[in-house]
């Protein structure tokens, strides 16, 4: 099955169904700027329950009951379903395509990674892979480079040298 086109919010609200059945003001509490993912990337409640409408009509998650609200309407719990199990796991350990991305969706692999006591090392070992061709073609263009063009060239790699230190780092 090919992967769901979803946005980063949606992959995000997903792995967390994928934790357990849960409704979207649970979910949105973990993406609050205090919240365990959060604290990478926070995402607003409208944008939780927005995520989790559209993985329904996906078939990526279903209703599977509600329960009472705190005073406020029920609250309605969803589940991931086989389909919705199978796409997070795969977006978990695919690496991300942009040195740009290492900062948040990568990042945000890994804490939903360590939320579950998975394995990061394959995620990690497959962006390494990645990144290395990435950074030696950003070295060579640094040593050919001249002017803005060389400040920028320098400024990429220098940042995809650290994306992968951070790779080293994580793998100790």
């Amino acid at each position: 099955m090919d992967s769901p086109a979803l946005s980063l919010t949606e992959w995000v609200v997903l792995a967390l169904l994928a934790e357990g059945p849960a409704h979207g003001f649970a979910l949105a509490r973990l993406t609050t700027a205090s919240g365990p993912i959060g604290t990478i990337w926070q995402v607003p409640r409208p944008l939780v329950y927005r995520a989790l409408d559209r993985l329904t009509d996906l078939g990526l998650a279903e209703p599977v009951g509600t329960e009472p609200g705190h005073a406020g309407p029920q609250r309605r719990v969803l589940s991931v379903t086989a389909a919705g199990r199978s796409a997070a796991a795969d977006w978990l350990v695919r690496p991300v395509d942009h040195i740009r991305d290492v900062r948040t969706e990568f990042l945000l692999k890994l804490a939903l990674i360590d939320r579950t006591g998975g394995d990061p090392q394959p995620l990690v070992d497959a962006q390494a892979d990645r990144i290395r061709p990435i950074v030696a073609a950003l070295r060579q263009r640094c040593d050919t480079a001249h002017g803005l063009e060389q400040a920028v060239a320098s400024w990429r790699y220098e940042t995809a040298v650290a994306a992968l230190r951070l790779m080293e780092s994580v793998s100790r």
